[in-house]
């Protein structure tokens, strides 16, 4: 079958399935059903699963109206591994049903604008980081293929103005929100509910069982990759490259044998890397949480990611490697503010001879000395809202308040 009856013929099935949603958003929504989706349905994770726990802790007896949605392929993996979610198939005649009676949505990224949403339904958006880098409608020039500039800040505001609640990490990300998605209802200054687990669960007991599951093991050290993604370094639409952008051979001759390395790719690029020869070495873990990645990592090594923000929390030493900074910052996204080392809460290298030089001088002291005034700051700025109790805030906002009405 040519490509263009494929898309065709999912065009067809788009604009029926929109078709029937006009009919079911006219109908109430049933009282107490919720719908989660973590990235668009890849994976169940992140905020949304955080807030999902939550109301299964405050109501147990909710359980049976609370759904995730997932992509068709997708289902069985994610079916394996949560076999007591309810998971429901993107853009099925259920999915379409449900969506379209429930009294929340809680989403951590955006739904395609042509998608409506009942009117009575409170949609929950949680987002899924901190930004760095320039963000929704502050993004002057979008690189993103099928999609121009004018219309990616167009989708964004009109997304944006459905959501009746936004989650803020900081407020730092409010101050932010509020610009780069034309934000203007609630917010929830809570800070993450993905990152409660991080005061929770940061105790020898669970680290040690965290690696033991994830290796079989326990290594004695655990240094964490986790870079951005390229949105610019495309083959074609939604297929994108990634070369790891250090010798596996050289980072290992830096660091001890009893020393393992965990590479966090983006999901699109995660079957893109190649560590032939380093496999008992080298763990590629692009579906795993991350939270449980951080809580057993001595070290990570990010560039623009969010995942610095999130990792502060635990107050433990960061290397920002940083290959294509005058690139990234200058000509693809741009930065909310000075991405420099007087700023950053560890050291910052862009090229790899000070990139094994750092990776050294971490294996020896165990952490960056000179960084540590830097990191306390860092971490008043950026995590300071952080207290382990952000799903519970979450919940007893959502639900008190609609509960109240």
């Amino acid at each position: 079958m040519s490509n263009k009856l494929v898309k065709l013929l999912k065009l067809i099935a788009r604009y029926g399935l929109i078709v029937i949603n006009d009919g079911f958003i006219c109908m109430p929504v049933k009282k107490g059903r919720m719908v989660f989706e973590s990235f668009n349905g890849n994976n169940i994770n992140d905020n949304p699963y955080a807030i999902y726990q939550e109301v299964i802790r405050q109501n147990p007896e909710q359980t049976g109206e609370l759904y995730f949605s997932v992509k068709p392929r997708e289902f069985e993996r994610l079916h394996q591994a949560f076999p007591t979610v309810k998971l429901i198939k993107r853009f099925s005649l259920k999915w379409v049903k449900l969506l379209a009676t429930a009294d929340y949505w809680v989403f951590n990224s955006r739904m395609p604008n042509w998608w409506k949403k009942n009117s009575r339904t409170t949609y929950v958006q949680t987002w899924h980081g901190t930004p760095l880098k320039k963000l929704g409608i502050d993004i002057e020039n979008v690189e993103i293929p099928g999609t121009s500039t004018e219309k990616y800040h167009r989708d964004f505001a009109n997304e944006a103005n459905r959501w009746e609640y936004l989650i803020a990490p900081n407020e730092y990300s409010q101050k932010i929100f509020t610009s780069a998605f034309a934000f203007n209802n609630n917010y929830l200054p809570v800070g993450y509910p993905r990152n409660d687990v991080l005061y929770t669960a940061n105790n020898q007991k669970s680290i040690v069982e965290i690696k033991k599951r994830l290796f079989g093991f326990v290594p004695n050290k655990v240094i964490l990759y986790a870079p951005t993604w390229r949105d610019d370094d495309a083959k074609a639409q939604g297929v994108y490259n990634f070369e790891l952008p250090f010798s596996l051979a050289s980072f290992f001759e830096q660091i001890d044998d009893d020393t393992q390395l965990i590479i966090r790719p983006h999901y699109l690029v995660k079957d893109k890397i190649n560590i032939d020869g380093y496999e008992n070495r080298v763990k590629i873990l692009a579906d795993e949480d991350i939270n449980q990645l951080y809580l057993i990592s001595d070290l990570l090594i990010t560039d623009y990611s969010s995942v610095m923000f999130d990792f502060a929390n635990l107050m433990r030493p960061i290397l920002f490697y940083s290959y294509d900074l005058e690139h990234y910052r200058d000509e693809l996204r741009g930065f909310y503010f000075d991405y420099n080392e007087s700023e950053l809460p560890g050291p910052l290298v862009t090229d790899t001879d000070s990139f094994y030089s750092r990776i050294s001088e971490f294996d020896k002291k165990g952490n960056y000395p000179e960084f540590q005034a830097n990191l306390e700051r860092f971490n008043q700025r950026f995590c300071a809202w952080e207290d382990g109790t952000a799903a519970k805030r979450v919940v007893n906002e959502i639900l008190g308040r609609k509960h109240n009405e």
